[in-house]
């Protein structure tokens, strides 16, 4: 099976998706088809020995759209990128020029109109005697169809789209506009030219309902256009970030990004951005990430620290080698995150969906029966024609399509902007409902590198022992040895001297010489074999032994000197992230292959509810399975490449962006820091995202429910009044702009 993503042109509303997808899954060999209103992106999964993609597109265009193959995010030059931008720029100020000068006309028709019949016993506005409808009906009627004409060439998208898309019989929302607007306009003509043999006529004119429902709603498209720009805003950021050229160090000649390669030195001015991926090989400074990983505060970077492309260099110039190019680079990965979800269908959206296929043919049955209802009931033409027409415009299949697209699209970029990257639309949407997390221990809830955490001594002071230590440790490259000469280094002990000889002990320690003095560095069995006398400190040693942590015997000349213990510290927000899960009703489960003490003590500082410790990598899958198997909705928080199948086997995998590329492959969800509360958040962004879904969603179908049946007299009937085609065309515009506008107000929700 063969998954592409093709661009659609020419929808209009939900019916027009759900034609798109009708026609492409009627195809033998297709397995998937999903079609983003939002996006305009259609994403197939077919069988290549009987699908091809020619055979998509003309299935596609023979519907009455537009398709194209998508390009992927690495294969988008930014030209492409920003000609994209420009059209949609272009288009939206043609769509505000017309709707200018329709709201003109149409102001104008309704005051010549409608001004001479003011409720509330108000006075009638002044016109012109000429154009008098008592007078001179003639005129009058003749100067509403002037006035009308420009309108609806200003909204003729309506009627070309909606034509074009009843011919090709999948009638969509502006074939009801266009079917609406056109009967009335068409009624009024008839019956301007009937003026002369009956002047009362001159009633049964509907040139303002033709023009200012056209209008209305190209004013609710308009808004709507405007605000689905915002919606993409977290893709067109994203995109911007990169620099369009680097400067090579070496030359100081500058070069366009896409032509860096791997290995390539590259000088990173203070206010610059960091053209792709790299490692600092010279000079330090402060690196702002928060368009990237949504961290806040400035990051120090210096010799070896690895920097991310887009990010902002503040204050000193940095040489970077290039690690990642293309594809590669975190942003571009970021980028084929959000784009991926944003593209793909949730599956609270299938019912909507099926609404959406069905609803234009519906309406417009609902439209024909209330007329010829109203028809027999004896009700005059113009009546039964404003019925028709009210029942037309009323309807709204575009919020039913835009209901949940919008909300994913806010959801996964509010996400992003916070470095919480969603892999679909389909994670985003269940990942509220997991009850129990799983939390690797080393680097997702300590820091993934052991750090000094006690010093006892016998016989000496701190400042010796640790000067000591770290100075026949500087020859290790064990991680311990690293730890100590990290807290040195800490501590201001910069210079310190060399051994002049020195012996790994394999599973022991060291043997070093140093300004002439014996020192041995190791565990228990080595100062033991070298007859040193430990009793001082043993019970210290065994206390922090069954915490978990490692003590390290230093000795000198066969005196012992103390201990340096050396853990894996707890992260500072582990504990806060896990009383926040907690609180929230959340099981925590602690697994981890390390001891049961070392377990058993991090999770008690952390709060764990459970922990399973001693466990084989290839073993934590079927923890996972096994919590599963007991009704559980599990969620594995994992940094490791032993993580993996984990990952994979839970309900939502959740992945720390530090961690290995094989734990982000395999993950639903990537956080982009080393922040447990990113977990948190992450289900709360979920619960949010789908708590708008319902709400769009609701009023999508509450709107429609109560709106049609009122538009085809349901409240005449019982002597209310008559909706107006204006009124239902001011309504319609308004539900699309009201969930377009619920959606915008997620992005501003604090997670």
């Amino acid at each position: 099976m063969r998954e592409e993503q093709y661009e659609i042109s020419g929808m209009h509303c939900a019916a027009c998706s759900a034609s798109v997808e009708r026609v492409t899954r009627r195809l033998d060999g297709v397995e998937r088809s999903d079609v983003n209103l939002t996006t305009g992106i259609m994403t197939i999964c077919y069988d290549e020995e009987k699908v091809t993609p020619e055979l998509i597109v003309k299935k596609v265009e023979k519907a009455g759209f537009g398709a194209a193959l998508r390009q992927k995010v690495e294969e988008k030059a930014e030209e492409i990128a920003a000609e994209k931008a420009d059209a949609e720029e272009a288009e939206l100020r043609r769509k505000k020029l017309e709707l200018i000068v329709s709201g003109i006309f149409s102001l104008a028709l309704l005051y010549i109109s409608m001004g001479q019949m003011l409720p509330f016993g108000l006075p009638p506005l002044p016109v012109p005697e000429f154009i008098d409808m008592h007078a001179h009906p003639v005129n009058f009627a003749i100067i509403q169809l002037l006035l009308a004409i420009p309108v609806l060439y200003c909204g003729r998208n309506f009627f070309t789209g909606g034509f074009k898309a009843l011919f090709f019989r999948n009638p969509n929302m502006d074939s009801l506009v266009a079917i609406g607007s056109a009967c009335s306009f068409a009624y009024s003509v008839v019956m301007t030219f009937l003026i002369d043999y009956d002047p009362h006529h001159v009633h049964d004119l509907y040139y303002e309902s033709a023009a200012v429902v056209l209008t209305l709603v190209s004013l609710g498209k308009f808004m709507e256009s405007r605000n689905m720009q915002k919606t993409k805003g977290a893709i067109t950021a994203l995109m911007q970030l990169s620099p369009d050229t680097a400067i090579l160090a070496l030359s100081g000649r500058e070069v366009p990004t896409k032509s860096l390669k791997v290995g390539d030195l590259v000088l990173v001015k203070p206010g610059e951005r960091v053209p792709v991926d790299g490692v600092v090989t010279a000079g330090e400074s402060s690196v702002n990430e928060a368009m990237l990983t949504g961290e806040s505060m400035p990051v120090e970077k210096t010799v070896d620290s690895e920097v991310i492309g887009g990010s902002v260099n503040l204050n000193g110039a940095l040489t970077v080698k290039v690690s990642r190019i293309g594809e590669d680079t975190t942003l571009s990965r970021i980028i084929r995150f959000v784009e991926d979800a944003q593209g793909k269908k949730a599956p609270i959206s299938r019912m909507a969906d099926k609404v959406a296929g069905i609803f234009v043919p519906v309406v417009m049955s609902i439209a024909a029966l209330a007329a010829i209802c109203w028809a027999v009931a004896g009700q005059p033409l113009s009546f039964v024609l404003r019925v028709f027409t009210s029942v037309l415009v009323i309807a709204c299949p575009c919020a039913l399509g835009l209901a949940t697209p919008t909300a994913i699209m806010v959801g996964t970029g509010l996400g992003a902007r916070k470095g919480i990257l969603i892999r679909s639309a389909e994670i985003l949407e269940i990942t509220h409902s997991i009850d129990t997390v799983v939390l690797d221990k080393t680097g997702t809830v300590t820091e993934g590198k052991p750090a000094v955490t006690v010093l006892h001594t016998v016989g000496c002071d701190e400042e010796e022992l640790l000067r000591t230590a770290a100075a026949v440790e500087s020859v290790s490259a064990h991680p311990l040895a690293d730890a100590i000469c990290t807290f040195a280094a800490e501590r201001g002990m910069a210079e310190l001297p060399r051994p002049e000889e020195f012996e790994n002990l394999s599973g022991r320690g060291l043997k070093a010489t140093l300004n002439g003095v014996s020192i041995l560095a190791g565990n228990r069995r080595l100062m033991e074999e070298q007859h040193v006398d430990i009793s001082a400190l043993t019970q210290q040693a065994l206390s922090l032994s069954a915490q978990g942590q490692t003590p390290m015997y230093f000795a000198k000349n066969g005196q012992l000197l103390g201990i340096i213990s050396v853990a894996d510290s707890v992260k500072e927000t582990s504990v806060e992230a896990i009383a926040a899960m907690k609180a929230n009703g959340i099981r925590t489960v602690l697994l981890t292959g390390d001891s049961r003490a070392a377990a058993e003590h991090i999770g008690a500082l952390v709060g764990v509810d459970e922990v399973i410790a001693e466990v084989l990598p290839e073993e934590k899958a079927l923890v996972v399975q096994r919590l599963e198997g007991e009704g559980r909705k599990v969620m594995m928080v994992g940094d490791g490449i032993n993580d993996a199948p984990a990952l994979t086997a839970a309900t939502v995998g959740c992945a720390i962006g530090s961690g290995s590329d094989i734990a982000i492959e395999s993950a639903d969800i990537v956080l982009m820091r080393d922040d447990l509360m990113d977990v948190q958040r992450s289900l709360r962004l979920s619960a949010l995202t789908l708590r708008h879904i319902k709400q769009n969603l609701f009023w999508a179908f509450c709107y429609n429910t109560i709106g049609i049946p009122i538009a085809a007299g349901a409240l005449y009937l019982f002597g209310g009044p008559l909706l107006s085609p204006m009124f239902a065309g001011a309504a319609m515009s308004l539900s699309s702009v009201c969930v377009v506008g619920n959606a915008l107000r997620l992005g501003r929700a604090k997670l």
